[in-house]
This record gives C-alpha cells, structure tokens and sequence, in this order.
C-alpha cells in the first residue's frame, strides 16, 4: 500500500513539472513573437538592433543655403560612456553628459538637436516619455504620396524643448521619407523636410539629406563613421 502511494506522489510531482514546463514554454514562445510597437518597427527597420554593438558615433551636422555651405559642427560621441567631443573652428569641447554643469549646456543643447537629426527613428524608442500617436495614412507635405503618419509629442515640462511635436511621415517598409516639426506642439509646421540620400553605416541607415521644399535649404551629414565594439 506505501508503495502504491508513493508511486502516486510521483505522479503527481512529474504532472506538476511537465505543466509548469508545458507553462513556461508557452509564455516563452508567447513573449518571443510579441508584437512590436510601431516605434520598434521604425526603430529595426533603420538598423536599432545592431545600435548594442556600436561603441562610437562622429559626424559633421550642417545647413546649406542656396548652395552656400553652412558652418558644421563636428562631433565624436561614445554612447557607452556618454562622453561627446564637438569641434568647430574653435577650441574643441569635450565633456561627460551626466557629469555637466551650466557651463556645457549651450554645447549640450547643440548636440541633442544634432544628434536627434542624424538618429530621430532611434529617438522613437529611446525617447519614453513623448507619446507616440496612431498611424495613419495620409498624404505627405512634399512628396505628396500616400505615407503612414504618427505623431510624437513631448510632454509640456522636461527636456530643452518641451511640448514639441513631430510629423513622421514612413512607408510600408517603415523607412521615414518626410517629417515636419512644430514648435509647442503648434497646428503649423515650423519646418518641414524630406528624408534622403540614405546610407548604411555598419548596419545602421542614415538619412544624409533633409531638404525643405524647392530644395535650396539642405541640413546635411557629412564624414558620418559608425564604429562597432569589435572594430575598435
């Protein structure tokens, strides 16, 4: 009889563990093809997966007029550990962003415009406390065709420009082709461009052009270098 009940305990005990494990793995397969918001998809689709590898990031952020070249900025910035080097004409400015006082937050103001320009579709991810609305389709500002639109919108406090919204305008394979920018959230744009002239830097894709409308106002990158943490 003792026999027989402890043969019964491991019954049980052995169906007690095949449906955690039959559990676990259905949660697993479940969490494994979740469905990836549409900030994510932008974010992949302009190489957001190969972003954990890159150990440092250098480019020249300017604006041409009419065919006049804009004075640039030239930055190096190592993610990792945050640090971020600008050289201009004059003395070059190098600092640790978590670590800065008032002295470095003109310089600093530069480089989050700078950087959000070159890699806005990571913004998307990176940037948690903007909301992101639904898509939509719509015709695009410029190109006039048939794009998706979402809007991102940052909350009216935090940050150097809150309350401001953007316009991005993508398409079927979630590549941005347009966005526009309002200040303050306002119903007009302040500014709105194109997406262009896309290259691939190490796996992650780059937009090099941004031109208003007529094209004679360009916001460009140049000498863009994406270095990995094997290639260093």
């Amino acid at each position: 009889m003792k026999s027989i009940y402890l043969s019964l305990i491991c019954l049980l005990l052995v169906s007690n563990c095949k449906s955690d494990q039959q559990k676990t793995s259905k949660e697993n397969h479940k969490e494994e093809f979740k469905e990836l918001s549409i900030a994510e998809k932008i974010a992949n689709a302009h190489g957001f997966e190969q972003w954990q590898n890159v150990s440092e990031v250098k480019f020249t952020f300017q604006v041409n007029r009419d065919s006049v070249q804009g004075k640039g900025r030239s930055w190096t910035w190592n993610p990792k550990e945050n640090k971020v080097k600008m050289s201009t004409s004059e003395t070059p400015i190098a600092y640790v962003r978590h670590k800065i006082d008032s002295s470095y937050i003109s310089t600093d103001k530069a480089f989050i415009n700078d950087k959000f320009w070159l890699l806005v579709p990571f913004q998307l991810v990176w940037d948690s406390t903007a909301t992101i609305s639904e898509p939509k389709f719509v015709t695009s500002p410029i190109y006039n065709k048939t794009l998706k639109l979402i809007t991102l919108t940052y909350p009216q406090k935090g940050g150097y420009t809150p309350g401001d919204a953007y316009d991005i305008y993508y398409d079927d394979d979630y590549i941005i082709r347009e966005w526009a920018y309002r200040k303050g959230n306002s119903e007009e744009p302040s500014l709105s461009t194109t997406f262009e002239n896309y290259n691939d830097y190490n796996g992650i894709k780059i937009a090099t052009n941004h031109k208003m409308e007529g094209g004679n106002w360009n916001l460009n990158f140049t000498d863009v270098k994406i270095t990995l943490d094997d290639q260093k």
